[in-house]
């Protein structure tokens, strides 16, 4: 509650209602005109509506690549979700992400299966608004995202449960089509977290939340 958040690709302002409902300042970064346009949309509606909170986020335009030059300030809690494998350099993203992060860094991320440490780059269509702006994306092993991570910070954990849905697999010995969105979430931290649900190594099966 009432935390400092930076939300690093922003979207279209899906999540941004969660650290608002829990008083959070938010500083929301988006690279694409047309995710910008559609977040303002909802901020403003938001506003309309009578809902107090939405004066709390502020909505910047920029590469999460380039992060390091439109961000100067830190904060509690760094947000990533969904947007990792959109990026050409995802270790320095990162580490610019961690430069910021006084704190929590949450992150999930599409990854490949395999238990060696590889970022395994893709191209990714630019015009498309789900895609990487910069045309090239990767699909980094869970093994190479714990490492980065450790890099960085003292503590690094996974949850020991997986959501019921198909792109969060239970079982990671078995691997899947290429083809096949598999995603993976990460909690680095700056302090020790004591909780049953998370875990400081990376599981072969995880059981259902």
């Amino acid at each position: 509650m009432g935390k400092s958040v930076l939300e690093v690709g922003a979207g279209v302002g899906d999540h941004v209602f969660f650290f608002l409902d829990r008083d959070c300042s938010v500083v929301s970064l988006e690279a694409r005109d047309e995710n910008c346009h559609l977040f303002t949309e909802t901020i403003q509606a938001a506003r309309a509506a009578g809902y107090t909170r939405a004066s709390r986020v502020k909505l910047i335009q920029g590469d999460a690549e380039s992060l390091g030059a439109v961000i100067s300030e830190s904060f509690d809690i760094v947000y990533c979700y969904g947007l990792l494998y959109h990026l050409n350099d995802p270790a320095a993203a990162l580490r610019t992400m961690a430069a910021r992060c006084l704190d929590l860094l949450l992150l999930e991320s599409c990854v490949s299966f395999g238990d060696h440490e590889a970022i395994n780059t893709v191209s990714e269509h630019s015009t498309d608004p789900t895609q990487s702006v910069r045309g090239c994306g990767c699909r980094p092993t869970r093994p190479w995202i714990m490492s980065q991570l450790k890099s960085l910070f003292p503590y690094v954990y996974v949850p020991s449960t997986q959501p019921a849905h198909e792109e969060f697999p239970l079982d990671w010995s078995k691997a899947r089509s290429s083809s096949q969105l598999t995603r993976a979430t990460f909690v680095a931290s700056r302090n020790p977290i004591r909780n049953e649900l998370f875990l400081d190594y990376l599981p072969v099966r995880y059981s259902l939340s």
